[in-house]
């Protein structure tokens, strides 16, 4: 039986890296602070003093530079995960992002190959307002060509992370800073997990039921996936049982378990983190209405962040955050019992 042992999800990933850089001297890791300062949110620790700095290698603050880089190293045969510290940096790099990692096995007919994981921290929650405080997994998923992932805790964050940089296509690895289990930056409780030591991949494509339920239907994504169970623990205690999906990958999107949860409790909420507007909550609730309306049996809700840039103020930032008040009280609309 694999052994196992409790990992912060920063650490689970740290040794999904080193496990695959072990086995394929083609896989190597890149980006700002990711040597000796061993990442800025812990995501490679340890790395550095094991595989060297051919292998390990810290850039110039220069997003476009390394971000391109890596996709002509994918290209070429070998398989860069590239860190970009914030998600929020996109915007500097965004050329190599959809233009070129995004489209070049297209271009190619399948003749070129980009196996890059691009590496991003997400989220807010610490107060580092506007510029380095959004999730942004919409602007991935709408790009044809990315995959993309988001994992809740360290199980699923070494699984797919593993899958990631075996995958022959550019994955989008998004990160929450808030479920990395940092010193200086509070995570739930169950981000950490048991994780087990050997290598182990988790498919992409395949949402996680968390917790069961028959009244209500909560899907969230990353951070967001706490909220939501604890927010079914509180309305349990009202006689509302709430059934919890991870969603995992938002590319490919499990659309098959949300209808057929959705099927069994007839009402829908889907949280996250990300901007309200034109995003994966959305998306959604549309793959629902357009293949089964009839399975609802209440208005499907929407819990995300309203269309404003990110407040520096704490108090202003907590009132926008996606919590599990804001979810539950989005199920009991939704069941009319609220």
């Amino acid at each position: 039986m694999p052994s196992s042992r409790k990992l912060t999800v920063s650490r689970a990933m740290s040794e999904a890296i080193a496990q695959e850089m072990r086995a394929d001297p083609q896989t190597f890791v890149m980006g700002e602070d990711v040597g000796a300062f061993e990442g800025v949110f812990d995501s490679t620790l340890g790395l550095l003093e094991e595989f060297g700095e051919e292998r390990v290698r810290d850039t110039p603050i220069s997003e476009t530079g390394f971000i391109g880089a890596g996709v002509g190293a994918a290209m070429s045969g070998m398989r860069p995960i590239v860190e970009l510290m914030f998600v929020d940096f996109i915007g500097v790099c965004m050329n190599a992002v959809y233009n070129l990692a995004a489209k070049n096995t297209y271009f190619s007919a399948g003749n070129c190959k980009v196996p890059m994981v691009l590496m991003t921290g997400t989220g807010g929650g610490y107060n580092d307002a506007a510029q380095h405080s959004q999730a942004l997994h919409a602007t991935f998923a709408h790009l044809p060509g990315l995959k993309v992932v988001a994992p809740s805790n360290a199980y699923d964050a070494k699984g797919l992370l593993t899958t990631a940089i075996r995958d022959d296509n550019p994955v989008v690895y998004m990160f929450h800073k808030g479920l990395q289990g940092l010193v200086w930056m509070a995570s739930p409780a169950g981000a950490a997990t048991e994780v087990p030591e050997e290598s182990y991949t988790i498919p992409f494509g395949e949402a996680r039921t968390v917790r069961s339920g028959r009244d209500v239907t909560i899907v969230a994504i990353s951070m967001t996936v706490h909220g939501a169970l604890a927010a079914a623990e509180e309305l349990a205690t009202e006689g509302i049982e709430a059934e919890v999906i991870d969603l995992r990958t938002l590319v490919p999107l499990d659309r098959d378990t949300v209808i057929e949860s959705v099927k069994r409790t007839g009402h829908l909420v889907v949280a996250d983190e990300d901007y309200r507007s034109y995003g994966l909550t959305s998306e959604v609730i549309t793959s629902v209405v357009e293949a089964h309306p009839d399975y609802l049996k209440g208005p499907p809700q929407r819990v995300a962040m309203p269309d404003i840039p990110v407040p520096y103020s704490r108090p202003m930032e907590d009132a926008m955050l996606p919590n599990a008040e804001r979810i539950a009280s989005a199920a009991r609309h939704t069941t009319g019992r609220g």
